[in-house]
């Protein structure tokens, strides 16, 4: 492991990889000789697709990230081995006896128009586990099985180590059709309800429905010897049901976009979540919501690995609930802000116990501009200015809070002494801070004077105070 990944979340993705290529163009025009439209190529965009979508995600969102995939020794392989790369994700190879799977997606006027498939034939012999790949599976914190059916998740060695995976870190399965069964011990499992219909043939087809996704869910668990099995259901969100529970029913916003790579995104960031140590249902449901953001911002088409991977990322950072990562959300929800002619302001500080004062400064906040970011400190950093005994809340539980309030657009968690990182990669161009700050230089002023932002001091409620309310709380009891 280098230095550079020491103290990131440790994410081992094993699965089958596809070169993603988007070709798009305008079409104004017929071809003389069929009634079809001629497409005027204007741009290609190549990206990682399968479980290289998946391993990139979880990159963008800082972890430390390595991909145990198969790649054809050709140039679609060359260049998708490239693009994971520039993803900042680490490839060990099992070698590909074959051609490595494309697809080609042909858009003209941001519409899809038809698709090419390339490579990747059934049948295509995988090579057997290597040194590098028990390495790599034995490093992890977590690991995700991206399976699309193209055989590597079916390798025996392989499955073999994973198996062994899964008595050690929390293993995600995420099952194609054509694919093996899960192997026992696995965390979480994440059909899609199509997947698990398939995967129940004796069960009602009729059945519909929440209740129906968890039942079909709890009788996955026991077949799979799973821990639990989360049915994901697209708009209508998820179902988490356990061998010996009731089922948990998960909602998703509605929204409105491309949801092409929509269960990588879930996958990836229910295996963050599982690293960092949420409960299997916690981390559905942040897996819930940053699937939604991740279909309303496009899908996989509008995702661009080598722009994320451009932006500087923390180290050591829990993630943000229901948020891609803890700085890449936040700063993709300022761009649109922007880009949208608006202003973005942001705002800082611990939020430990939240009250009156710190609600009236992010409702000043938000009226300041058209969004409002928040940077959280994270829990090492409270305990720095705060003292020993604080946080009594994690950031996780913190920044759960504050998601809920209708003032705050995006949450994003730093490890620093002061957010000048996060600063940067959000680029606000308002950052405000309550009144107790008056009179006296912020250390963040001269990050905001680098892209024309300015520092706003707010008013400030004399007497509301987290650290009021644990002395009241413990005079209270001492009482």
């Amino acid at each position: 492991m280098s230095g550079a990944q020491a103290g990131r979340a440790r994410v081992v993705v094993v699965g089958d990889a596809l070169l993603d290529r988007d070709v798009h163009g305008s079409a104004t025009r017929l071809a003389p000789d069929a009634p079809v439209p001629v497409i005027d190529e204007e741009e290609v965009r190549v990206r990682p697709g399968g479980a290289g979508l998946a391993a990139a995600l979880a990159a963008a969102d800082g972890a430390a990230v390595t991909l145990v995939t198969a790649l054809g020794d050709d140039a679609a392989g060359r260049e998708l081995a490239g693009a994971l790369r520039a993803a900042g994700v680490e490839v060990v190879d099992l070698g590909l006896q074959g051609s490595t799977p494309e697809k080609v997606r042909v858009h003209a006027a941001g519409r899809p128009v038809v698709r090419l498939d390339r490579g990747g034939r059934p049948g295509a012999r995988i090579g057997p586990v290597s040194a590098a790949a028990r390495a790599a599976v034995g490093w992890a914190q977590v690991v995700l099985v991206s399976d699309y059916g193209r055989g590597v998740a079916a390798e025996p060695g392989l499955r073999t180590v994973l198996a062994r995976a899964a008595r050690d870190v929390p293993l995600v399965w995420d099952p194609h059709p054509r694919g093996p069964e899960p192997v026992a011990g696995a965390a979480v499992c994440t059909p899609n309800d199509a997947e698990a219909r398939a995967a129940l043939p004796g069960a009602d087809p009729g059945e519909d429905g929440a209740g129906a996704a968890g039942r079909r869910a709890g009788a996955l668990a026991r077949r799979w010897g799973a821990g639990a099995v989360c049915v994901t259901r697209g708009a209508d969100g998820a179902v988490l049901g356990t061998p010996d529970a009731p089922p948990v029913v998960l909602a998703a916003g509605v929204v409105h976009g491309d949801p092409c790579g929509a269960g990588d995104r879930f996958a990836s960031r229910l295996a963050a979540a599982l690293a960092d140590g949420a409960h299997p249902a916690e981390a559905a449901r942040l897996a819930v919501a940053a699937a939604t953001a991740f279909v309303a911002g496009g899908g996989a088409g509008g995702y661009a690995p080598a722009r994320a991977a451009a932006r500087p990322q923390p180290t050591g950072v829990p993630r943000t609930p229901g948020q891609p990562g803890p700085w890449a959300h936040a700063a993709a929800v300022a761009d649109r802000i922007r880009a949208a002619g608006g202003t973005v302001v942001a705002t800082g500080g611990c939020f430990d116990l939240l009250h009156a004062g710190h609600v009236a400064t992010l409702r000043a906040a938000r009226a300041l501009g058209d969004g409002l970011v928040v940077l959280l400190n994270d829990d090492a950093s409270v305990a720095r200015l705060k003292g020993p005994e604080r946080p009594l809340n994690r950031a996780t539980d913190r920044a759960t809070v504050l998601e809920a309030l209708g003032c705050v657009d995006a949450v994003a968690v730093f490890g620093e002494d002061t957010p000048a990182e996060a600063l940067r990669a959000i680029r606000p161009q308002v950052w405000a801070k309550g009144g107790d700050y008056a009179g006296r230089e912020l250390p963040e002023a001269s990050v905001l004077r680098g892209w024309g932002g300015r520092v706003t001091i707010l008013p400030h409620l004399p007497g509301r105070s987290t650290t009021r309310l644990i002395q009241e709380a413990t005079c209270r009891r001492a009482v």
